[in-house]
């Protein structure tokens, strides 16, 4: 077995290399070296990438989501998670985590949502005396929801790579979304009253019954577009009214239509940003995939993957040891590598040992997404960590010390739905 490549990739990682140049790399020098592999299909293995059907969706909901937010949708859902818990114990800090829910219905990007949300909910936050600290560990923590919740480019990487239906991938994170929502709400209550941040509050205390259901009714309804948008894509999907690509295009013209015709609030000059976002977005991100397919040619033609399964297999024929150690190395892996390389280095590897145990591809896609999202908050290299103190001006040391309790919240729930996989299975086998 050549382990060449594996050298030159964490070589060049520990240089500082980009990850798709680290990758592209490391797949070069196989191509170079191999015997009896032709110099030219390594030109032909990044080209391929660009035939897949299912990564079409990505550029797509990316698309979509910046016509949505820039249509109002982003300051109406803000709207109705104020109406809901912003005159709470912690209200702030609960508008963000809920804000970061609803938004999984459009955005499907954590790095996106941790960007706005800094700068919507955080700085409000901030102003009122909030520590820096505890905020950017909530904008952070939270982002986490926002890729579960339909629609999520992990999900849709995740599919392609292994052929794993993504309108069950969708329905899977519905519930793990959820759980997460809500854990990190306790946690926001929680620490909000112990450290006594709740004296700074600014909002006045609720109002009478009659006036706060006046509020939520309002509210609900002018954010009702984006609340439909997850049901929307997992049910259109699985019945078949479109393919997950079809649906990042439908969703684009749902977004035009109303960002122009219903809430007014879309100009021509925002198109044209939508699509220097997409694009730069998608760019950096192919990149990425196309010296991994690469890559991939590589791990295949040594036959890594195999060799690693069986080498785990002679250990333990155990499902949940298995599964308690994926999540370890997920995680361990997760802090140095952002999600989307991560995936595409780990997965060939994962989904053969799960698929040997007998363990669902669906839930195991779910478990891998949750863990490389959440190592995106993890210091040394977390990309939602830097998004949100870079921001709000927070240090590493200080994010690090506040991020505990929330990132202990998210952990709780990975360990809920790597035990009980009918938490992420019961509404795909319900639809499905």
């Amino acid at each position: 077995m050549d382990l060449m490549p594996l050298v030159v990739l964490v070589a060049a990682m520990c240089l500082g290399a980009p990850v798709g140049t680290a990758l592209g790399a490391s797949a070069l020098w196989f191509f170079m070296s191999a015997d009896g592999v032709p110099h030219e299909a390594f030109v032909q293995k990044i080209q391929s990438s660009f035939g897949s059907y299912p990564l079409l969706a990505i550029p797509l909901f990316i698309f979509a989501a910046s016509i949505l937010n820039m249509a109002g949708v982003s300051q109406r859902l803000f709207d109705l998670a104020d109406a809901l818990v912003g005159r709470t114990v912690g209200g702030l800090g609960k508008v963000n985590v809920i804000m970061a829910t609803l938004m999984g219905g459009i955005s499907a990007s954590a790095a996106a949502d941790a960007a706005m949300q800094a700068k919507l909910v955080g700085q409000p936050m901030v102003n009122q005396g909030y520590p820096r600290a505890f905020v950017s560990s909530i904008i952070a923590s939270s982002a986490v929801i926002t890729p579960i919740i339909p629609p999520g480019i992990g999900f849709i990487l995740y599919g392609a790579m292994t052929e794993t239906s993504i309108g069950q991938l969708f329905a899977a994170g519905i519930v793990p979304g959820l759980l997460i929502c809500v854990a990190l709400v306790i946690v926001v209550h929680v620490v909000t009253k112990v450290n006594g941040y709740d004296r700074l509050r600014t909002t006045p205390p609720a109002a009478d019954w009659p006036s706060r259901v006046r509020r939520m009714r309002l509210a609900l309804r002018r954010a009702s577009l984006a609340l439909a948008m997850p049901i929307f894509i997992v049910v259109g999907i699985r019945y078949g009214v479109f393919t997950p690509t079809e649906a990042g295009g439908v969703l684009v013209l749902i977004g035009l239509f109303f960002g122009f015709v219903v809430y007014r609030e879309l100009r021509l000059s925002d198109i044209g940003r939508a699509i220097a976002e997409t694009m730069e977005t998608t760019a950096s991100l192919m990149l990425i995939v196309c010296f991994s397919t690469a890559f991939a040619f590589y791990l295949t033609w040594e036959m890594i993957p195999q060799q690693v399964t069986q080498f785990v297999l002679s250990h333990t024929n155990d499902k949940y040891t298995v599964i308690l150690a994926i999540n370890v190395i997920l995680l361990l892996v997760g802090t140095f590598l952002e999600t989307i390389p991560a995936m595409i280095i780990l997965v060939p590897l994962i989904h053969p040992i799960a698929l040997r145990l007998g363990i669902d591809p669906v839930h195991i896609g779910v478990i891998v997404v949750v863990n490389l999202t959440l190592g995106s908050v993890t210091p040394p290299v977390g990309i939602l960590m830097f998004l949100a103190n870079g921001v709000l001006g927070t240090t590493v040391a200080e994010f690090t010390r506040a991020s505990i309790p929330f990132i202990g919240a998210i952990v709780a729930v990975l360990a809920l739905i790597s035990a009980f996989p009918d938490l992420c299975l019961a509404i795909p086998r319900a639809l499905y």
